[in-house]
């Protein structure tokens, strides 16, 4: 069984248990960081003041409350701020790194200790990289997100990727230009194998995306110009 395999079984499990989330629904490096994470949050959350006070004013009027967001975005100390912000305030997040290298493994097992499906670890592969973005796209019951926080574009490229191949696209068949252009072909073959039918549910169940840089922003222009976005 390979890794990606043991993902997909991770993520069956998650969505034929819809009331409760098993302890494997995270990777991350090492759990046992999860003390230190927690004080290197709570230093961050001094200095991101924004956030808190946007904690205090609706945390108890829950206005995300039900609502699945998936982030693909540096897994640090500052975003896990974000990510408890999200949390606090309702929504059912998933979070995957952006970056193969950026991943503070403490922060990571703060927040997947905390109940918070993570997907993130320093020094993954390009391949465990992507089976990452697809885990925290995958949301319980075969739900996709209804948001997506995305850096670079990756989780709204391997949606439109997923989508096109269940629609008749041979692009997965196609000559690869480089090593993660494979990684990304073979992972969306796995999927659409195991999960027919997946990324058009998720296409149906998203109803945006914010963007943190101009690389992403400029492939979502792209999109645009070429009539493929969806």
């Amino acid at each position: 069984m390979t890794k990606l395999d043991n993902c997909l079984v991770v993520a069956r499990i998650v969505q034929q248990v819809p009331d409760t989330r098993p302890i494997e629904d995270y990777r991350v490096s090492d759990i046992t960081l999860s003390a230190f994470g927690r004080k290197e949050i709570q230093i961050a959350e001094h200095e991101m003041p924004g956030l808190m006070a946007i904690r205090e004013k609706h945390s108890s009027k829950k206005p995300l409350d039900g609502v699945r967001i998936t982030g693909s975005l540096h897994m640090t100390v500052q975003t896990a701020v974000l990510i408890e912000t999200l949390s606090e305030l309702g929504a059912s997040v998933r979070w995957a790194s952006c970056n193969i290298f950026s991943t503070q493994d403490h922060a990571a097992a703060a927040v997947a200790d905390s109940g918070i499906p993570v997907f993130a670890w320093k020094g993954m592969s390009l391949e465990e990289y992507w089976e990452c973005t697809f885990l925290a796209l995958s949301h319980q019951d075969g739900h996709g997100p209804q948001l997506i926080v995305d850096d670079g574009g990756d989780a709204t490229l391997l949606i439109h990727k997923g989508y096109e191949l269940e629609n008749g696209d041979d692009w997965v068949n196609s000559k690869s230009e480089n090593h993660e252009e494979q990684c990304i072909k073979d992972l969306l073959k796995k999927v659409n194998d195991s999960h027919p039918g997946f990324w058009t549910k998720v296409v149906s169940d998203c109803k945006g995306v914010s963007e943190e840089t101009t690389t992403g922003v400029l492939r979502l222009h792209q999109m645009v110009e070429s009539g493929s976005l969806l």
